[in-house]
């Protein structure tokens, strides 16, 4: 069972990371996008990214259904679980956006970019909250 959380634990890491970097690189490769008129390597960095976090991000959902299951289901599991399923949303919106980004159509702002990048960020925050006080 240890080792099922350590998994968990590590492809969580992972894939916030990419949660977090991924809405700010496409800041940046819009900015490149614009100075060379083209497809250029932050692009690709940033599709990389997204694609092997992807796999992370469905490694750690599916060890955390177990270990809930494990746990016998307590409350503090539905929350995390509700709070995990927006990051996931979060998660398939930056997908949609890297996908029109490949295509060269950027059409959020910076600075809505960079909003929706701090959102990711007070939904890790919840979940946090959550796994550690167990509020149910």
């Amino acid at each position: 069972m240890e080792w099922v959380k350590i998994i968990h634990i590590l492809c969580v890491m992972g894939w916030m990371t990419s949660i977090f970097a991924v809405p700010r690189a496409l800041i940046y490769w819009h900015r490149e996008w614009d100075r060379l008129g083209e497809f250029g390597p932050l692009g690709d960095l940033t599709i990389r990214l997204y694609r092997f976090s992807l796999g992370l991000g469905v490694i750690a959902i599916a060890t955390g259904l177990y270990l809930a299951h494990w746990f016998g289901w307590p409350g503090w599991t539905h929350l995390k679980l509700a709070l995990v399923l927006g990051l996931a949303l979060h998660y398939g919106w930056t997908g949609r956006l890297v996908l029109r980004a490949r295509k060269g159509i950027f059409t959020e702002s910076d600075r809505f970019l960079r909003i929706f990048n701090e959102i990711s960020v007070l939904g890790a925050i919840a979940v946090l909250w959550a796994v550690v006080v167990r509020p149910f």
